[in-house]
């Protein structure tokens, strides 16, 4: 009964803070990040990353993504795919690059260095989609430019992560199984032909057989089967699952079914799942060692966060976006979260990171995915300011 208790007081917490932050102006992810950072181990030591928590924030993520999936539209992200990937290669050479530099410079080993520089590369955008969501952005050519772009950057952080440690240890990108690279890529080639089929064709299928069944909530359960099964089909090729559950998204997204999903799927994810994934980023902050790395740490987050809003900016006005677009984008890259959580934890079992540098690497991650949000509302009302002024 102790995790429900804490689950409980988790969705108590995240729902007052949330209240406070709305009526504040401030994106309400940045309280519930605070909440994990205040009740776990870097303050108060109340809650810790459990087995169950890291269930909850695993489908959190998920649903969060697949709510993202299911209200973009297919078209923009169709039109906006050659900017997307521009901009995903743009937002993982630039961090490569001047994070691993900076990493040398504070003494790390040159390999460590590297690997440091792939973990930055990584961008988790679920934070992102929570805020353009508050704001209406999600279907506008800038979130569909993110979104597309954070499955691009995604697949590079894998093939990058699998070169890495095939390098170093002769083992496959998870640590675990002797997968090669070549064979990781065919899977996922694989994953997105399969992908291309189900919003094709099963997709509709389903989802029309599903309204035919005598069950409770049948297209919601189809739905849900749907998207958790991409999610792991995912995972298994080394992808994100939350990659397969965008997928899933824009796949239910182009049924009929679409409005009804989407009723079942918001309350079920923020009233339960999504809270605890953004308590648990906080939660992966740790301030053992925050006085004697604090150089490190500030150096590092402002770099973390300069290198995708130039990287990835950069790369949006190559592509013949404007000012405000581009830094919308490049704001809208910045957090890291659960994908350079992942990226370091991967990294750290196979040897590729220290133990001295781990913990200092965690507290850049959690930082600079707390900065994005606000970042991306300055840029978002920037945006509105400009077309303001042009009515």
């Amino acid at each position: 009964m102790s995790f429900i208790a804490t689950l409980a007081g988790i969705l108590l917490a995240t729902q007052l803070v949330s209240h406070l932050f709305a009526r504040w102006g401030i994106p309400d992810v940045i309280g519930q990040i605070l909440v994990g950072v205040v009740a776990g181990p870097a303050m108060l030591n109340w809650v810790h990353q459990t087995e169950m928590i890291n269930e909850f924030q695993e489908i959190g993520v998920i649903i969060l993504m697949f709510i993202a999936g299911l209200e973009s539209d297919l078209n923009l992200l169709k039109k906006y795919l050659k900017p997307a990937v521009v901009v995903a290669l743009m937002g993982m050479i630039l961090p490569v690059v001047v994070m691993g530099l900076a990493a040398d410079l504070f003494g790390m080993q040159w390999f460590e260095s590297l690997f440091v520089g792939v973990i930055f590369s990584a961008t988790s955008v679920s934070i992102s989609v929570a805020v353009l969501r508050e704001y209406q952005q999600l279907d506008s050519k800038e979130g569909a430019t993110i979104l597309g772009a954070a499955v691009a950057d995604d697949i590079g952080g894998v093939i990058a992560l699998s070169v890495l440690i095939s390098m170093m240890r002769g083992q496959g990108f998870d640590g675990e199984q002797n997968m090669s690279l070549g064979l990781t890529i065919f899977l996922q080639l694989l994953f997105f032909v399969g992908t291309y089929l189900l919003v094709k064709f099963l997709a509709p299928y389903l989802m029309h057989a599903s309204q035919r069944m005598l069950t409770i909530a049948a297209p919601a359960v189809a739905a849900m089967i749907i998207c958790l099964t991409m999610a792991a089909l995912a995972d298994k090729v080394g992808l994100s699952g939350a990659v397969g559950a965008f997928f899933a998204g824009i796949a239910i997204g182009n049924t009929k079914t679409s409005e009804v999903v989407n009723q079942s799927f918001v309350p079920l994810g923020y009233a339960l799942f999504i809270p605890v994934f953004f308590v648990n980023v906080g939660l992966s902050m740790r301030l053992d060692h925050f006085v004697d790395s604090l150089l490190f740490i500030i150096v590092m987050t402002i770099l973390a966060c300069l290198t995708k809003l130039l990287g990835c900016g950069g790369g949006a006005k190559m592509m013949g976006f404007d000012f405000n677009s581009s830094y919308v984008i490049g704001s809208g890259m910045v957090a890291r979260g659960e994908m350079a959580l992942i990226t370091a934890q991967i990294g750290y079992e196979a040897h590729l990171l220290s133990e001295k540098y781990y913990s200092d690497v965690i507290t850049v991650i959690v930082l600079a995915t707390i900065l994005a949000p606000f970042i991306l509302k300055n840029a978002l009302q920037k945006v509105k300011q400009t077309a303001k002024s042009q009515v």
